[in-house]
């Protein structure tokens, strides 16, 4: 029961934990604020809400530390990386020291770091390393380490103002698939186009293989994406360097968790536009290599090596605010991402009038509210998909000038009788 007891002048609240041991409170003036304190407490534990003083006052680091150890097993392995690099490297830096109770009484504090990351990173880099923060915070909550978060009503983003979206349009994709057959042959050409023509993310394309393309559809399987773990290739949460094939087994290998798709709707299959499909069919007939994309000296692709030394270039151009180098190529449309082959892939789409269930589908997304349940792609909308992509191809090949034609049926001669078709109906 709760009582206060005198010492050398001052008054402290007893009251008893949780555990069946004595606790005490702060120093009073007086017996009745320390007696107060500590029905306090007692109240807090009869309702469930109170937290252990001494748990409050561990070191952030550790907390973090345990926490990190707990949810490990269950988190993909790119996921684990991601947690581990923004603990080493933004958060611990700061906070590790920091006694889980002074972190809960400093919310002008943690402002002020978010302030400064904002200054270093990108908006969408601190929104993903508060995230990790906060969520470490609401961990120390539920486990009574600390009463509520601190995190709470922080504003990481800016809201009024997001980064602009570009949209190629179809001849600018086949432009920029040309210059990447210069540099990484026909299976940067082919991954180019099908970024722009199917919408998939880079993982789900890099990471894919002979055995998941059905020849009879034209469709490629989206189940097992390539992801980079630690500066490795991961694919079925497997070491691409560890295994010589990952599909050597004529019965499909149990699925991991670890290997799944970003979202149980991002597993999909995609049905590629008939040229698209002779495209692809094309490039795995070139090769022999494990996965259908590959690098110039073979070997799976990193993200960002091919962004850099490929993508970059080809979009950007080179040495294009200098028209007297003699590497001189102008750009087709700067700072285009591959990502934003989907925003692509989903704007044609809209612009051809495809329902949005179509769309989504493709994509990889679940439609919003009662829709998803109510609404289904029919086999009509994904004919009609396939339609409108194969047009806006055809559109492209015209819309080269005749050297541009020329040097494109000088690397995909099938693509001689099909352009000179197009100019004849075009004609008629």
């Amino acid at each position: 029961m709760a009582h206060a007891e005198s010492t050398r002048g001052v008054w402290r609240g007893r009251y008893m934990r949780p555990d069946g041991t004595r606790g005490s409170t702060p120093s009073f003036s007086t017996r009745k604020l320390a007696l107060s304190a500590a029905q306090d407490e007692e109240s807090r534990i009869r309702h469930n809400t109170w937290t252990d003083p001494r748990l409050a006052e561990r070191p952030f680091g550790e907390f973090a530390e345990d926490w990190f150890k707990a949810v490990c097993p269950r988190l993909a392995p790119s996921t684990v990386a991601k947690y581990r690099s923004h603990l080493d490297r933004q958060i611990l830096p700061t906070w590790a020291a920091w006694p889980m109770i002074a972190i809960f009484n400093s919310h002008l504090e943690i402002e002020k770091w978010v302030s400064e990351l904002c200054e270093d990173h990108a908006e969408s880099s601190v929104a993903s390393y508060f995230a990790l923060f906060s969520t470490v915070m609401t961990a120390a909550v539920r486990a009574r380490v600390i009463p509520a978060s601190p995190c709470s009503g922080i504003r990481v983003t800016s809201g009024g103002y997001e980064t602009e979206k570009y949209v190629a349009t179809p001849v600018q994709g086949l432009r920029a698939a040309m210059r990447l057959h210069e540099t990484t042959g026909l299976s940067g050409f082919v991954l180019c186009l099908l970024d722009l023509y199917t919408g998939a993310r880079w993982g789900e394309l890099v990471g894919q293989t002979a055995e998941e393309y059905n020849p009879d559809t034209g469709a490629i399987a989206l189940h097992r994406p390539l992801k980079e773990v630690g500066g490795k290739l991961v694919k079925d949460g497997q070491s691409v360097q560890e295994t010589t094939d990952l599909l050597s087994s004529s019965r499909r290998p149990r699925r991991k968790r670890t290997g799944r798709g970003k979202t149980a709707s991002s597993e999909r299959w995609v049905t590629l536009p008939p040229s698209m499909a002779v495209l692809y069919e094309l490039l795995l007939d070139s090769h022999d290599h494990e996965f259908s994309f590959t690098a110039p000296e073979g070997g799976g692709l990193y993200r960002g090596h091919f962004r850099e030394r490929f993508w970059r270039p080809a979009w950007d151009g080179v040495d294009a605010d200098d028209p007297d180098s003699p590497a001189h190529q102008p750009p087709i449309l700067r700072w285009f991402t591959f990502h934003e082959g989907r925003h692509t892939q989903s704007t044609w789409l809209a612009d051809d009038d495809v329902p949005e269930v179509a769309r989504r589908a493709r994509l990889g997304h679940k439609m919003p509210g009662i829709a998803r349940v109510y609404e289904h792609v029919t086999p009509e909308m994904e004919q009609r998909v396939s339609d409108v992509l194969e047009a806006r191809w055809d559109a492209s090949l015209l819309a080269l000038d005749a050297n541009e034609r020329e040097t494109l049926v000088g690397l995909l001669p099938h693509l001689g009788p099909v352009i000179a078709d197009l100019e004849e109906n075009r004609a008629a």
